[in-house]
């Protein structure tokens, strides 16, 4: 059944869709099945995600057809397609009256997606009008709070180098807590990989236990402030609680060095939501496991990695893996960068949507997967900044000298890009990134041709 006629108005302009502030905008890449008209289907898209379904029935009225959502743009040929949702379609909290984002994930990309008519669809952008932003939570700490406790300044803060326990399973709680250990002597910040929690080998009560002291010891040999982001995913938000007070407690007087890391891609909005809420004194720190499956460039459906970005600001998060813009081993290319710049900035041209975010807090890009101290400088000159959060791995765990040599490359690569010199000549005065070129040989002879004899490297 053609809907077209209802669920379509190609007159409207976008423009004055964002000046009357009313309706939410999503753009999408749709293509039909063969053999179905485009607009047909897409308005189709629109009634399913909103008040209609494949046929008409008889309890529609007058009022429900004015909160249609409306196909307003088509190109077939770019298979660009835009729709307008009105406000009044989302769902509200019954206790204070915001906005929630598993309604708009039910709404935007609920059933629409697997109808009969739709070969794929996949959300590339989305904008919200002031009213939304105002509904949506936002984050309540970010980088200007770990900045404050590292003893930086808040603005331009610059560079965190952190790392991810590695092996990322395996490790009991005592040896976990030594790689902690030697790797804050050089480093500032440490996560939890996503699988860590209470494994039988490792409770989490004893394991973290251990972690704090070896951050008090570690503190009290640098001098320096250290950080901590635990995971405390847990299907139960009573289980995940359990895990943030238990953590709580135990750090006491250095609590505010403790972030909370939620699976937010797996555990869903509304374990990102109440780690929010409950805790908002904590830096959130969202994780993006399983996110590839449906935000690979690769897949035509679901919604990219910017989209997931662009809702984690929404629901609060304070920093969110962001990929590593083709430096990492993760997919990815340089122009992710949009991805950081629309969760940092107040205001940023994503792919379809020019989003403000009306004094909205900033959301901090996470860098992580496969990074190491070589990358880094380039990785910079890329994004055009340094403040960020980067949890390097093998990047610290695989240093030939150990992590807190790794770490304190990462440090130096940061030195080194902020200064603008020469990476090689750079090394030559600073022994922990020389040494990441003997640590990391394949990435040094693919970046830095000629390094070994230029460093007098001869093995």
């Amino acid at each position: 059944m053609d809907q077209s006629n209802r669920y379509s108005d190609l007159s409207l302009k976008e423009e004055d869709l964002i000046e009357g502030g009313k309706h939410i905008l999503v753009a999408y890449k749709m293509k039909p099945k063969d053999g179905y008209d485009y607009l047909a289907t897409a308005a189709h898209f629109a009634a399913e995600s909103s008040t209609g379904t494949n046929v008409e029935v008889c309890t529609t009225d007058d009022f429900t057809k004015g909160v249609d959502a409306l196909v307003y743009h088509i190109d077939e040929e770019t298979e660009d397609m835009r729709i307008a949702y009105p406000l009044e379609l989302f769902d509200r909290n019954v206790i204070d009256g915001r906005m929630m984002l598993v309604s708009f994930l039910t709404l935007t990309i609920g059933n629409n997606q697997g109808m009969g008519d739709v070969a794929y669809a996949k959300m590339i952008d989305f904008y919200l009008p002031p009213r939304a932003i105002q509904l949506f939570d936002g984050p309540s700490k970010n980088i200007e709070d770990m900045w404050r406790i590292l003893g930086r300044p808040v603005k331009d803060g610059g560079y965190i180098a952190g790392t991810i326990i590695k092996p990322k399973l395996g490790l009991r709680p005592e040896p976990f807590a030594e790689a902690a250990y030697q790797f804050w002597l050089g480093g500032d910040f440490i996560k939890n990989d996503e699988p860590q929690g209470n494994q039988v080998f490792a409770p989490v009560k004893k394991t973290i236990s251990l972690v704090y002291d070896a951050m008090k010891r570690a503190m009290d040999e640098t001098g320096q402030p250290k950080l901590f982001s635990m995971n405390i995913t847990a299907d139960d938000h009573h289980e995940m609680c359990a895990r943030a007070d238990f953590a709580l407690e135990t750090f006491g007087p250095d609590a505010d060095k403790l972030a909370f890391l939620v699976d937010g891609f797996v555990g869903g909005p509304g374990m990102v939501t109440t780690a929010r809420r409950q805790y908002p004194n904590q830096f959130l720190h969202y994780h993006r496991a399983g996110h590839g499956m449906v935000t690979s460039p690769s897949a035509k459906r679901g919604y990219t990695a910017f989209v997931l970005a662009k809702m984690s600001r929404l629901q609060g998060a304070s920093g969110i893996h962001v990929g590593t813009m083709g430096y990492g081993k993760m997919e990815g290319d340089k122009d992710d960068r949009v991805i950081a710049y629309m969760i940092e900035r107040d205001e940023c041209q994503g792919p379809v949507y020019n989003q403000k975010w009306y004094g909205m807090k900033a959301t901090t890009p996470i860098i992580s997967g496969g990074m190491n101290a070589l990358r880094l400088p380039g990785f910079f000159e890329n994004l055009g900044h340094a403040n960020v959060i980067n949890t390097a791995g093998g990047g610290c765990y695989g240093h030939v000298d150990g992590p807190a040599a790794g770490a304190i490359s990462l440090r130096q690569a940061y030195e080194c890009w902020k200064a603008g010199a020469d990476p090689i000549e750079w090394a030559k005065e600073h022994k922990e990134f020389a040494r990441a070129f003997e640590s990391f040989p394949h990435d040094a002879d693919k970046l830095f041709p000629g390094w070994r004899e230029k460093l007098g490297v001869h093995k």
